[in-house]
């Protein structure tokens, strides 16, 4: 961005809001917009940090701040094929997110990881990794998991690592974004109703690796179809990990022992029993990627298996709440997809009373309903999926389905449900809008439930 160059940032979340404060200190003009009827600018206003000289509007864009737009910034909950983005573009504006935008101001090593399942935690253990080998001060956790790459990426110098959970939406809108190490974990139908087809949604994911060389590396799941192809002709140097079979090359699972095999030289690094607090082959894999990506940056072996060793759920996925009443609670509110829900209730070694259903992503559940597997002993539904989801449930043949109207109704009818010796899963494999501000709303009114129970 040039000094004075008239830029709209478009969305008024902590990325806008992040996006807004970057440009301004490289001393672009700056309107912040959001289309929110029930916002006003001055409401808006209230969020950008004070001295920040930004308009704000809200409702309409005016015509004329189109037409003046020479870039515009989109926040990652905005589709890139609005009729706003097009007409921006038709004019003649730049458009990029905010993940390219901290990238301009980047002046160290970056490592990004993406795929459908598990980038939150993989991303929260590779930059503890990272952290125990560099020093907090020098590792900066960044993108989807919470934290604007915008806030940070002026903190960066020549001897940091910024280590980015990347989602399909901000992979969208990368131009120069460019990992040392990248990771696509898997790739599994999701937010079709964003990117309209797999095929659209799977090159987003690719996208990662769009400025990558061979001298780079990109670590990538054996075990996914779309990622074991993608090796073939990713520009990046393929790094396969597996926990279903021995690789030639590679991370693996051999019994319960996960094993580094390169260029020759085998060792075998972790007891997966007794060598980590996580549950659930999910997050075997995880910690494998996360070995990886880790070994990829440079990190001692030994650094990265002492802070996995200790490393427990990130919140929100397969977390364990508390026992109550002879019953374990989980809190999975992540598990905003039929794929991330099945590795929760894949991860149960209870019989379980399972939370279901929300906001409707065109997602198909069958898979989900056939991993049952005489896991499940009743299913809760609630939010707009409901239907869709015990139709489908019905289909394969498990009709022990309840209804609730609200979400405090569906917590006290778990509560009945579930006997001494069972499990409360909160593992919705959808998303959390209309009822929620955000899956970890969901997951935090989950926990405060289960804590306030005698």
């Amino acid at each position: 961005m040039r000094s004075g160059e008239k830029c709209l940032v478009i969305g008024s979340g902590i990325s806008g809001v992040g996006s807004v404060a970057l440009l301004e200190h490289m001393g672009a003009d700056v309107t912040l917009y959001d289309s929110d009827e029930k916002l006003t600018a001055e409401q808006i206003r209230e969020k950008l940090p004070a001295g920040s000289r930004a308009r704000c509007v809200a409702g309409e864009l005016p015509r004329e701040t189109i037409l003046e737009t020479e870039a515009v910034v989109l926040s990652p909950g905005v589709p890139v094929d609005i009729p706003l983005v097009n007409a921006l573009r038709e004019h003649g504006a730049s458009v990029l997110g905010e993940i390219e935008l901290g990238y301009q101001e980047e002046k160290g090593r970056v490592a990004a990881i993406t795929g459908t399942n598990g980038k939150t935690t993989t991303t929260t253990l590779v930059g503890r990794i990272l952290e125990a080998h560099l020093g907090k001060e020098k590792v900066f956790i960044v993108g989807n998991i919470g934290n604007p790459y915008t806030s940070e990426c002026l903190k960066t110098a020549p001897d940091t690592v910024t280590v980015g959970e990347i989602s399909s939406f901000q992979l969208e809108t990368i131009r120069d974004f460019h990992p040392a190490v990248s990771a696509i974990l898997n790739i599994t139908p999701d937010h079709l109703n964003r990117h309209h087809t797999m095929e659209a949604y799977v090159a987003a994911k690719e996208n990662i690796t769009r400025n990558q060389t061979k001298d780079d590396i990109c670590v990538l799941n054996y075990e996914n179809e779309y990622t074991r192809e993608f090796g073939k002709r990713c520009p990046a140097r393929a790094v396969y990990f597996s926990s279903a079979r021995e690789l030639e090359e590679g991370y693996f699972l051999r019994g319960e022992t996960i094993v580094r095999r390169m260029r020759g030289t085998e060792r075998a690094l972790l007891d997966i029993r007794s060598g980590m607090k996580l549950v659930g082959m999910c997050n075997v894999e995880n910690v494998m990627a996360a070995i990886a990506v880790a070994d990829g940056m440079g990190v001692p072996t030994e650094t990265s298996l002492e802070v996995i060793r200790e490393f427990r759920a990130v919140a929100h996925r397969i977390e364990f709440v508390a026992a109550k009443g002879g019953v374990d609670y989980y809190d999975d509110s992540k598990g905003t997809n039929p794929d991330a829900a099945i590795q929760g209730i894949r991860a149960m070694s209870r019989p379980t009373v399972l939370i279901g259903g929300g906001y409707d992503k065109e997602s198909e559940y069958d898979e989900w309903i056939e991993s049952f597997e005489g896991r499940v002993k009743w299913l809760v539904l609630i939010g707009q999926t409901r239907e869709k989801i015990a139709a489908c449930a019905r289909k394969h043949g498990f009709d022990r389905i309840r209804f609730a109207d609200t979400y405090e109704e569906c917590l006290r009818l778990c509560t009945e449900l579930a006997q001494e010796g069972d499990a409360v899963l909160l593992s919705p494999a959808c998303a959390s809008w209309g009822m929620f501000r955000n899956y970890e709303e969901r997951g935090d009114m989950f926990k405060e439930y289960v804590r306030s129970l005698s």
